[in-house]
This record gives structure tokens, sequence and C-alpha cells, in this order.
């Protein structure tokens, strides 16, 4: 039975005001209210959330508030934070959020807690480690990659820490040749100790070990972050080598969790715990604040209500800050993977868009790059400036120009230009983005933008009823890859199409 979703009131009425609202440009907006940049804005600490460049109204916000309403947004909230088993498809509950909780009671955030410190502390004050080898792909990847990037900058560094992720050989060589085997401590993160690129990649470092430095290695200088502790053992890793990562800890929301280490064992265990404590406040701003001023449900109406009615089909990440080279691609993991969905969280079939394309580039890289097509191009793509008040390093003139840029091009995409006595200079503009200012880049704001936008997309999913912690299209390409290394292994041709079996021939000769 199909989703019945867009038939609904609140879905109807957003329809009509949309089509009310067709040919609204945004600058008669901001002339018609002249607070308009201060009435459409809203705060989490020192992040400031504004987005008075929208085609939206007062009356365009209560529609979408009255959406938020219908479809129980704070009713689900509050379930997930109560640990219900909102993944209805593998009966899990959501609760990465209580692992940056300083008053969790939960023995396994507690116990968790315990571990890295103690961890973190035996490996930082040991001058003998050098090097860490974090392998891990998706969440258990993106995450801390992020984080290392953003804050490396400007933290004292304990170790060096190198990524290993693609089972592309070359990654792991190129990271192999920088260490030493001696002063090398490597982390497996990896929930059910089965995915095939980190375990292979895993197997491999394994190897190169005991070449290298012998078998008893392994057990010293190995650690796993793991849901099965046994596989893990059977690797060869030590049991106090072992951190548990729970099931009710998704995968690409597990930096919050013992994905963590590696940042600690960086940069020590209380900058994590700064991060923690960033993603916490927006924690309480998700569950406390009126949703009329509630950053992570405004965010996701405005998406709803590009994506959905106004057929706006891709979403633009930009950060002007060096820093969060990797936020674009962290991003696309948590919003596609979680809300790429064609069903709702019953199984029902759905005649609606769900999840945007997301992506973006850092800084002014990006204009030389896509932003024509941002201009002038025949999709409109909202975007989400990001940018810190603050600058990193003091170079003359660099900041003014970075920030000059940010600002200069969300204006553009506003105003546009017409009337230009030469067709393609025209630029139509009304072209919507949102404004995320931070005061600097600490570890604490950058949680709280990590969390917000985590809460975001999980707004999304309840306002379209799908599930977004599920991933099955995902599992099914890693289950026909293993059908392709069987055949590699034995010619075996089951559940082979005929164009992977053409390419497999000529591979083969």
């Amino acid at each position: 039975m199909p989703s019945d979703l867009n038939n609904s009131p609140a879905w109807v009425a957003l329809q009509k005001h949309q089509a009310a609202m067709t040919g609204t440009h945004m600058h008669d907006l901001f002339a018609d209210d002249t607070a308009r940049s201060t009435n459409f804005e809203a705060s989490c600490g020192d992040l400031v959330f504004n987005y008075g460049r929208n085609i939206i109204t007062n009356e365009t916000l209560g529609l979408l508030i009255n959406f938020a309403r219908q479809q129980d947004v704070t009713g689900w909230r509050d379930k997930m934070f109560a640990g219900a088993p909102l993944n209805n498809t593998e009966d899990r509950a959501v609760l990465h959020s209580a692992m940056r909780d300083p008053h969790s009671a939960d023995k396994t955030v507690i116990a968790t807690h315990e571990k890295l410190k103690q961890i973190t502390g035996d490996i930082v004050a040991d001058k003998g480690i050098t090097d860490i080898v974090h392998i891990g792909i998706g969440g258990s990847d993106l995450g801390p990659r992020l984080v290392y990037k953003a804050l490396k900058a400007q933290n004292i560094t304990h170790k060096t820490l190198h990524f290993v992720s693609n089972v592309d050989a070359l990654e792991l060589t190129n990271v192999l040749k920088k260490i030493n085997a001696a002063s090398t401590i490597f982390i497996i993160a990896s929930k059910t100790f089965t995915t095939l690129e980190t375990l292979t990649n895993a197997t491999s470092a394994r190897a190169w070990l005991i070449r290298e430095a012998g078998q008893d290695a392994v057990a010293k200088q190995f650690i796993a972050i793991t849901g099965h502790n046994k596989k893990a053992q059977q690797f060869g890793i030590a049991p106090d080598n072992i951190l548990p990562l729970p099931d009710w800890v998704g995968g690409r929301y597990s930096l919050w969790s013992a994905i963590g280490l590696p940042l600690c064992l960086t940069f020590g265990y209380d900058i994590f715990a700064a991060l923690s404590k960033g993603a916490y406040a927006a924690d309480t701003h998700f569950k406390t604040q009126p949703l009329e001023r509630n950053i992570p449900v405004l965010m996701a109406l405005l998406s709803l209500w590009y994506r959905n009615f106004w057929d706006y089909r891709a979403q633009a990440v930009l950060p002007y800050d060096e820093r969060l080279k990797y936020l674009p691609v962290y991003l696309q993991q948590l919003d596609m993977e979680s809300n790429g969905k064609s069903v709702d969280r019953d199984g029902n079939p759905i005649d609606y868009a769900t999840s945007p394309v997301i992506f973006g580039e850092p800084g002014t890289n990006g204009q030389h790059a896509f932003y024509q097509m941002l201009h002038q191009g025949s999709d409109i793509i909202p975007c989400d400036f990001i940018f810190c008040a603050d600058e990193s390093y003091h170079l003359e003139g660099h900041h003014d120009k970075l920030l000059a840029n940010a600002l200069g091009q969300a204006q553009a995409l506003m105003l546009g230009r017409e009337n230009h006595a030469e067709p393609h200079k025209n630029f139509a503009g009304n072209r919507p983005s949102n404004t995320i200012m931070l005061q600097n880049l600490s570890a604490e704001t950058l949680g709280t933008l990590l969390a917000i936008y985590e809460h975001k997309i999980f707004v999304q999913g309840i306002l379209w009823n799908i599930n977004s912690f599920d991933q099955w299209g995902v599992e099914l390409g890693k289950t026909l890859a293993r059908d392709v290394l069987e055949y590699f292994e034995d010619d075996e041709t089951q559940n082979l199409d005929a164009t992977s079996l053409h390419l497999l021939a000529k591979l083969k000769d």
C-alpha cells in the first residue's frame, strides 16, 4: 500500500502555498521586512544559523512547523533519546547521543569512556609509540578523519595519525612506507568485524607487522573497536585491547563512541571530551528549544521545502575553512545513506522525494569548480555556507578575503543581476542559501556543528516517515561483491549478471 503522506492536510497546504509563492523574489522579501536578517536567525552556543536568504515568509514557516507537528517530530525526538527501537528493520535503539551525555548512567557508556581514558593515558605516555594507523571505512573512518583534519592545526598532537579505508592496496602500502613497525599501533574499527575492506586491510597490516616485528607484536600493537569480541580475539587481538561498539550506535553516528579512540591518542582525551561536550550542547538545544527556534528542525524543514515542493534535487555544503575539508563527504554519507530510501518505515512504497544529492568543496576552490552551475545552471541548488569569524592563521588579508568570498557568493546567489546588455551576463538570482557562522573552530564548536547536522537528518527522516538508521541498499552491494569474489576463486557463475560475466572473462584473458 503506497504511503499517503503527500495527501495529508499539512502537505496539501504547503503545496498550495508553494504555488502562491511562485514568482516571489527574495530581494522583495528583504525590502518588505527590514528586520528579516535577525528575524530569521537562531543560535546554539557560538553557532549562529541565519536562514533569511530563503524563499520563505512567516506564513511559510508556520506551515512548515505545522507539518512538523503533524509528523510528531517532538514525539519521535523524545523516543530517540529514551532509547526506543526507532531502527525498526533491525529492532535497534538509536542512542549514539548517549555516548556524549555526561550524565549517562548506562554501564556501556561509562565503561567505554573509562577504557578510552585508560588506553589513551598508556599510549600517550609511551614515548616509544610514534604512529597510529586507523583502519576502518564509512562512518568509522569519515568521522575521525574529519575531526583530525579540523583540529590538528590548532592542537598539540601526541602521535601521528594515518587513515586506511580504501581496499585499493595503494592506500595501505603508502602508509606502511611511512611507519616503523616497532613504534606503531594499529586500530581496527569494524562493528561486525566482517567488513570486507577493513578486514582485508587489517589482515595485510597484520602480515606486515609479523614480518617486521614477529608474531607477538599483534597482541601488543593491535586494538579493535567492535561489537564482536570473539572475532577480534580470533584475529589475534588481546582481550584488554578490545573496545565495545554497541548495536545501538550506528556506524555513521559512531564518532562519539570508542570510534573516537584515534582522536584521543592524537590529541588527548580532554580534546575528545570537548568535542563531545559541544555535541551535547546541540542535543540539549534540540531537546529544549521550541520548533520555531530549533536549528536542526529549521534546517530539516527547509530541506523538505525545497526537495518536495520546489523539486530542487541537490544541496551544496560549502565550508569556507580548509580545516573542514572533509565535512561535505562526511555529510554525504550521513544524509544520503540515512535518507536515501524509497519505502516508508512500514515498508510501503513512497511517491515523494527523499534525500537530496549532497556535495561540496571547501573555500574558494569550489568557486573555480562548480559555482558557475550554482549561479546560472538550469538546476537550482540550495547551499549551506559555513565559516568561522575568527581567523585560524594570521597572514595579512587572507581571512578577510575568505569571508568576503563566502558572503559575496551567497549574496550573488540571492540577488542575481538583471538587465545586463549581454544576456550571458544576466543572473536570475533568487537561489536560496543558509549561513552557519562559528566564532571559531574549537573542538567544542565542531562537536556542536556535527551534532546539529545529525539531528537535522533525523528530523528529515521523521518528516518523510522513513527509517534513517538502516542501509539495506549498501548491504546488497556487499553481498554481490562476495559473489564476484567466489567467481575469482572457482569460476562459479551464480548470481552474476551477463555484463559482470563478460567483464570478468576479459579480466581473465
